[in-house]
């Protein structure tokens, strides 16, 4: 199942500029998906992260993975209208940088879920080279 802007909007609470994929394949439903971002120039954080070579923060390319996590785990019958959260990170590593022009893939797949809290492996990649991996604990409340 592909999930447009719109339809993203619906399922996660982010609105711009804080709305970091533009697109969202669903996989297995609760489980994996594939997620994607067109970094612009015109992303307003581009203004000052660096104003000489702008490159996109880490924690922006960590929150694009995460939202795609939340897509995807929403995605599930028994989680719509809930809200994901950020519980923690473990061995997050960034590779590659991402800067203007380039289209931030995003795989997601769930490792572990237990009651409400679950573990997910996360990885960003530009053409084929990993940007950022790592591991994504959520609570959903």
């Amino acid at each position: 199942m592909s999930l447009n802007i719109k339809e993203i909007k619906r399922i996660i609470p982010h609105r711009y500029p804080f709305l970091l994929v533009d697109s969202v394949e669903i996989i297995d439903s609760g489980k994996s998906g594939k997620g994607y971002k067109n970094v612009t120039i015109n992303e307003p954080f581009f203004q000052g992260h660096f104003p000489e070579e702008p490159i996109m923060p880490g924690v922006l390319i960590v929150e694009s993975i995460a939202q795609v996590g939340a897509v995807v785990i929403l995605s599930e019958e028994k989680y719509k209208g809930k809200t994901p959260y950020f519980a923690g990170l473990n061995k997050v590593r960034f590779r590659k940088k991402v800067v203007p022009g380039d289209v931030l893939e995003m795989d997601i797949e769930m490792i572990k879920m237990r009651g409400s809290i679950g573990i997910a492996k996360g990885i960003a990649s530009v053409k084929g080279e990993v940007a950022c991996e790592g591991e994504f604990i959520f609570a959903i409340a």
